[in-house]
């Protein structure tokens, strides 16, 4: 019988893009002291600050962030980086002896399983095979390489050239899909989270990816991109092959109508949103029943972030102390 989990739960705020997960953080962080880990594989490049919806100066000047701005645009970063970085982060955290809570945020399923439960152990690869594979899928457009990652793994989420890539890579040299390596040969999490899922009608996050998708060109969106490609950032890198992103590229590139931007965007990140629901819908349910206060807690999030903010707080507070820390969240 394995060992009783005697770790005190963590918050883990999760749901699709737009449906409110920041903003819970920042109302949360106003009734007691959290710093936040941002599990956004998009919020790591720096210089990506509109499409990736960041948190803005005046926000992290009053709620300690982390997981943001950590590598340049072009640059790969993995789960497994952000695995490491993460534990880093947490270290810093609990050893300033301030009863400040760690709260993790974020949209990216794999990085939140890295960080909450742990990753899967990685077999070795052969490495001239390895490099063949490389070659390959950098010879295909990103549609082609998504379809073959979906083709040999029937749960890939999607996400840009890299997770794709990855995906093809992982199935094709062990025999197994990247999804069944997960599931099956994951090691212990760095913490124990709770799950506080935020969801939506989906007619309601429509309107607000709508309203979304129409702020960010305003404040933006398209100058962003300008500058990064002016710097010398490929095109397809990392970073700009995300949603918004890809979809000023092709603009800019000629290759879709200015008429056309807001749309396309708006259709990429209803997709992206659906995929993400039904990744944690799935995917998450697994922790559920482990003890009180575990498992996945499906909140409305039609209400406003202080209402949200603080319903979390008083379900916190209602946990035993068994498995909540004392002072704090």
């Amino acid at each position: 019988m394995a060992a009783p989990d005697t770790r005190h739960l963590t918050p883990v705020i999760v749901g699709p893009t737009g449906v409110g997960k920041t903003a819970v953080a920042v109302a949360l962080a106003s009734l007691t002291p959290i710093t936040v880990i941002s599990a956004d594989a998009r919020q790591v490049y720096r210089g990506l600050d509109i499409g990736t919806a960041k948190p803005d100066r005046a926000t992290l000047a009053r709620v300690p962030h982390r997981g943001l701005d950590l590598v340049t645009p072009g640059e790969s970063y993995s789960a497994g980086r952000f695995a490491r970085d993460a534990a880093a982060w947490i270290a810093e955290v609990r050893a300033t002896g301030v009863a400040r809570q760690i709260v993790v945020v974020g949209g990216t399923g794999l990085y939140v399983r890295a960080i909450a439960d742990g990753l899967f152990r990685e077999p070795p690869f052969d490495p001239a095979r390895r490099e063949q594979l490389r070659q390959w899928s950098e010879s295909l457009e990103a549609g082609d390489l998504a379809r073959w990652a979906g083709r040999l793994d029937p749960n890939f989420p999607g996400g840009g050239r890299q997770r794709a890539a990855r995906a093809i890579e992982v199935a094709l040299l062990t025999g197994h899909a990247l999804s069944w390596w997960q599931r099956e040969a994951r090691e212990s999490g760095m913490l124990r989270p709770w799950y506080i899922h935020l969801t939506m009608p989906r007619e309601v996050l429509h309107r607000r990816l709508a309203a979304r998708v129409d702020e960010m060109l305003r404040a933006g969106l398209v100058q962003e991109v300008q500058r990064q490609l002016a710097a010398g950032v490929a095109p397809d890198a990392p970073g700009l092959d995300g949603i918004g992103y890809r979809e000023v590229v092709a603009m800019l590139e000629g290759d879709l109508p200015e008429s056309a931007l807001s749309q396309a965007i708006l259709v990429s990140t209803r997709r992206y949103a659906k995929r993400q629901e039904t990744w944690f819908r799935n995917q998450l349910r697994g922790d559920e029943g482990r003890g009180k206060g575990d498992g996945v807690w499906m909140l409305d999030a039609t209400e406003s972030p202080d209402m949200l903010a603080a319903k979390i707080l008083g379900r916190w507070h209602t946990l035993p102390p068994s498995l909540v820390p004392r002072p704090g969240l």
